[in-house]
């Protein structure tokens, strides 16, 4: 039979009322009564009833993840760095519970599972990654967000662009400068002599495909502005995981069009495209230059190390925690963004001298 608040409270010679303020945290207690409380807690086994908790107080300890894939690095990373940033960080702070929901990049999976979570009556939502650019389901979300933050719970958007919603309401921005580091990877490629620079992007209709791919063509443009044109044909859609950049490669082996370089849209793309041109016979970076985006722990245990742009997701994870928990308040305008930086590694360097097909 399940301990009760009555039972704990008898255990530790305190009121019911006493305990609640124990268990709920932010509220004044006395050390040596929460010490009490906390040992008659543990021994007695008691679990407290989350959804009784959230019923009487409109709101819970839950704070839902949304991720497009768990099992990527990016996600996993992003994901760990902020469930250990929900841990308390002083007495009478109550501990946080994430759910990290993997909604596999779909918008029908993401608008599902903020409708479970604000039945849930969840704390707050984490909404990471790249966020699908179709009008109807941005103001699906715009509205579902705009209901959950206006019932009080902090909504933070991390890694995608913000939504229109009224700015008093709980509803941060952390985004990833995406476009200034692809930018300033093609630079990288250009200066060491590349002009016919391959690009893998990602999935179609995505932000984060537009910002990298638009920082990638403005380099080239800035350069000569008759190169995005010519590289036009060396450009491919593609996921983001490894299969998609070996697929891709492939691709563009297949197409004949000669190339240098292949920038990637992530790291993940980036390790299928070495492999698929090392199948081909080719060398790197000896023969073909490849650079990827994100700077996941992989990169640098690849042979050559790769260059790439370092995205800082365990800074973002931790900075989306202090927002949901309310431990910072929201940024001028709602909006911070986190500066990228170029790694450059072994895996770049100037194009074969006689600078035809790879």
């Amino acid at each position: 039979m399940a301990v009760t608040l009555a039972e704990v409270a008898a255990h530790a010679g305190v009121s019911p009322a006493t305990v609640s303020r124990v268990l709920n945290g932010g509220y004044p207690v006395a050390g040596g009564t929460r010490t009490r409380v906390e040992q008659a807690v543990e021994e007695l086994g008691y679990v407290a009833n989350g959804p009784a908790r959230a019923l009487a107080a409109a709101t819970s300890d839950l704070v839902g993840v949304l991720v497009h894939d768990v099992a990527d690095s990016f996600f996993g990373i992003l994901a760990g760095s902020l469930q250990s940033a929900l841990a308390p960080t002083g007495p009478g702070e109550s501990r946080r519970l994430a759910v990290v929901c993997n909604t596999e990049g779909a918008p029908e999976a993401e608008l599902a599972y903020l409708t479970l979570l604000e039945g849930q009556r969840a704390g707050g939502v984490v909404l990471t990654g790249g966020a699908v650019e179709e009008p109807g389901h941005t103001a699906a979300l715009t509205a579902r967000i705009t209901r959950m933050a206006a019932a009080g719970a902090p909504v933070v958007l991390c890694g995608r662009p913000p939504l229109p919603v009224p700015p008093a309401l709980p509803v941060a921005t952390v985004m990833f400068d995406d476009r200034g580091g692809a930018f300033r990877l093609a630079e990288h490629l250009l200066s060491l002599g590349h002009r016919r620079i391959a690009y893998i992007a990602g999935p179609p209709g995505l932000s984060t495909t537009r910002e990298r791919l638009g920082g990638h063509r403005e380099a080239l443009a800035r350069h000569d502005p008759a190169l995005p044109e010519a590289c036009e044909p060396l450009t491919v859609h593609a996921g983001f995981e490894r299969s998609a950049g070996y697929d891709a490669t492939r691709e563009l082996l297949r197409r004949g069009a000669p190339f240098t370089a292949v920038a990637a849209a992530n790291d993940s793309v980036a390790t299928g495209v070495a492999a698929a041109l090392r199948e081909a016979g080719l060398r790197i970076p000896e023969d073909v230059s490849v650079a990827g985006f994100d700077d996941l722990p992989v990169c640098v245990d690849t042979a050559p190390a790769l260059t790439t742009v370092r995205v800082p997701l365990r800074e973002a994870g931790i900075l989306a925690a202090q927002l949901v928990t309310g431990r910072k308040p929201l940024p001028p305008g709602g909006i911070t963004t986190l500066p990228t930086e170029l790694m450059v590694r072994g895996s770049t360097a100037p194009p074969p001298s006689w600078g035809s097909r790879p």
